[in-house]
């Protein structure tokens, strides 16, 4: 007789006692089908990235997830604290019986959110502080930094956790209110490479190569020193990340998943169809699910496996799925269940005849077309630059014919490449920056200065790879507005 897969075991026999909970089927993450239609291809033809099988990922381990404790600031840090924890005895706290409410599963998905992929021997702490002061990153008001965390995964260890969603989605405001879920203030060498310099050109490799790019641009670290390497990461500001699938040399905004409910399409690039919480699923699972990041480093990408490839290893090999641990599907669940409940702060900017003004701007200028309102996004892709829309896609995806402008190193020369930029919502940018998808500008005032396209300008947030001028080029709508237009559209775009 022929057995069941053990992954559909396990979810059936989970669904006998989660759906009378709250009569909701938990969808299945790893579902081949499913994903391979939620993601967009490479940009480039004949370019190919392969998933692991749904066997290998169920194979894994779900993830235990004990208590997390803190971490203070330096200064804030409470006599005796470390010792204490020492003495803690390890506590599971992600118990899935216990679900019975939509609270409860909001207040669950929060604790998948915040804990760690990552754990780091605790004597890193003081380095890890080091950065977050250096980078000017404030504490929370209750002195702690929320982008890390403790765990106590056994008697007498207590382990510094890291890389978790809330790492670089958590903001943390000039006085210290914390934003759970928006752009994150992180410093982009806090997302280290290792001590050595052959450790962090693998590692290098590893995360950002594209194996279809004949000159590509990665192989520069075979020349660059690992001071040379974490110099370019302490130049790029908070809010922007060298994250994986993108470039060492060409970073990227952190997105605001506040709102993300309503978003169609997942990444700068649009990398990911959001049809369902399935979709929210999967796109968690590839890019956090097992340390240094997620199921995309287990790819093969064009023959080369990233995860293969890292911390020295050079074997092109996936490591045996019984050795890692992932989330589990009710975690992931929860998880989304928490993304989707996501609502903004207070918004302190409100209406006002200046506003009205700028908002008459907004509709002289056709802003509207691209960014719709209430969601002040269309929810569609736009080409970018040298980038030709292949006919099937225009079957299948929502595609805005203009092309905006904007530089196409992102989603032409990364492996996060689709060859489209999503159209972003306006919404909530009082509170985010820097803006463009690779931050190069720290404020809307500098959106709309038609000095940035100029080749003398000074982008005042990142700058590029050892560059202080260069044009930031694109999208030219609302540059030749007048001064006081600007002034109006500006106060308008920060109260939505």
């Amino acid at each position: 007789m022929e057995r069941t897969p053990r992954h559909i075991r396990i979810l059936t026999a989970a669904a006998l006692w989660i759906s009378p909970l709250l009569s909701q089927t938990i969808p299945l993450t790893w579902d081949s089908a499913a994903l391979a239609t939620a993601l967009l291809p490479p940009p480039v033809a004949g370019a190919k990235i392969q998933h692991v099988s749904s066997d290998y990922y169920y194979r894994m381990r779900d993830r235990v997830m004990y208590r997390r404790y803190p971490v203070y600031a330096a200064k804030s840090e409470p006599a005796g604290y470390m010792q204490k924890l020492a003495a803690t005895e390890p506590e599971v706290t992600f118990d899935a019986t216990k679900l019975q409410t939509e609270q409860a599963w909001v207040k669950a998905g929060r604790e998948v959110f915040r804990y760690p992929i990552a754990m780091i021997p605790i004597q890193a702490l003081p380095a890890f502080r080091s950065i977050l002061e250096s980078a000017g990153v404030p504490p929370a008001k209750d002195g702690t930094y929320p982008q890390l965390t403790l765990v106590v995964p056994k008697k007498g260890q207590v382990m510094l956790g890291f890389l978790a969603c809330a790492t670089c989605h958590t903001r943390i405001q000039p006085d210290g209110a914390v934003i759970e879920g928006a752009q994150g203030t992180i410093p982009d060498l806090l997302l280290g490479f290792g001590n050595d310099t052959a450790t962090a050109r693998a590692f290098a490799k590893g995360l950002f190569r594209v194996p279809w790019l004949a000159s590509d641009p990665i192989s520069r670290v075979d020349t660059m020193t690992l001071e040379q390497i974490n110099a370019i990461k302490a130049a790029v500001p908070t809010g922007v990340v060298g994250r994986h699938g993108t470039s060492l040399f060409s970073p990227v905004q952190i997105p605001d998943l506040i709102g993300i409910k309503d978003r169609r399409y997942l990444d700068h690039t649009g990398q990911v169809r959001h049809r369902d919480m399935g979709d929210l699923m999967r796109y968690a699972a590839l890019n956090n699910a097992t340390p240094p990041a997620g199921m995309d480093l287990l790819a093969n990408v064009g023959g080369f496996i990233p995860a293969g490839n890292m911390n020295g290893k050079s074997d092109n090999a996936l490591p045996p799925a019984e050795s890692l641990d992932r989330y589990s599907e009710v975690q992931l669940f929860a998880l989304g269940k928490f993304l989707y409940s996501l609502t903004p702060p207070p918004n302190p900017n409100q209406a006002s005849p200046l506003t009205k003004q700028g908002e008459a701007v907004f509709q002289q200028q056709g802003c509207g077309r691209c960014h719709t309102p209430p969601l002040y996004t269309s929810n569609k892709l736009t080409p970018a630059v040298g980038y030709k829309v292949p006919e099937a896609d225009r079957k299948i995806y929502d595609i805005e014919p203009t092309v905006v402008g904007t530089d196409p190193t992102l989603t032409m020369t990364t492996r996060r490449g689709t060859g489209y930029y999503k159209v972003p919502s306006l919404r909530g940018v009082w509170y985010r920056g820097p803006f463009e998808h690779n931050g190069s500008v720290a404020t809307l005032e500098d959106w709309f200065n038609p000095k940035r396209l100029s080749p003398e300008y000074v982008p005042t947030g990142w700058k590029g790879d050892g560059v202080e001028k260069r044009a930031v080029q694109g999208h030219p709508f609302g540059l030749g507005i007048t001064a006081a237009e600007k002034t109006a559209l500006i106060a308008f775009l920060k109260t939505l």
